[in-house]
């Protein structure tokens, strides 16, 4: 694996179904093991997605990169020695709001990124309004859907990672407050809607 974006690290807050997907895109294939030199555990495992082969990292989670604790403290050194890597930033859709701290921040540390929404039919039995398209348009990467319960949304997901890129957070302060034209948000991602 010599291609430099062959790693994919998925980030979120604790209990938003990283390990579920973890093992929805990996299948049994899975090395559980200490980060070197504490107690955390991580897993690792393989991927072949549009005939490319990943390493993905299940980072421990995490609420800030500002880390408290030591699994924080893990997610900030798996970031540090995987500046490469594709992050995929997993979210409670039930709970957008409590994710979004650290996603801006790996975000800002310009990583390829993709969103995801996970729980997405959590939400909606909650009758909670998910507007994806949007959180797209202003976070300008990709967002994608998912219940990893279920499956819904990780053949999506699989064929969305290539298309992971970085903005600057900036841009999304901008777009957050309306001051962006639509002209200039990026539209070079062809099936992530325009992000």
């Amino acid at each position: 694996m010599d291609d430099e974006n062959s790693t994919i690290l998925l980030i979120g807050n604790p209990n938003v179904g990283k390990s579920v997907l973890f093992n929805r895109l990996t299948g049994a294939d899975a090395v559980v093991s200490n980060y070197p030199g504490t107690t955390v555990d991580y897993t690792k495992g393989k991927v072949v997605l549009d005939k490319k082969n990943y390493t993905v990292i299940d980072v421990p989670g995490a609420y800030s990169l500002d880390a408290r604790d030591k699994a924080e403290e893990v997610c900030v050194r798996m970031l540090d020695e995987n500046k490469n890597a594709i992050a995929v930033i997993v979210l409670d859709a039930t709970r957008i709001e409590r994710g979004l701290y650290i996603a801006l921040e790996t975000i800002e540390r310009g990583f390829l990124a993709v969103v995801v929404l996970n729980m997405i039919d959590a939400a909606k039995e909650r009758k909670i309004s998910v507007d994806s398209e949007k959180l797209q348009r202003i976070l300008g990467v990709p967002v994608v859907e998912t219940s990893a319960i279920n499956g819904e949304g990780i053949k999506n997901l699989g064929d969305i990672i290539g298309k992971a890129h970085s903005v600057d957070i900036k841009d999304i302060k901008s777009r957050s407050e309306g001051k962006m034209p639509e002209s200039e948000i990026h539209t070079g991602c062809g099936g992530c809607g325009g992000a």
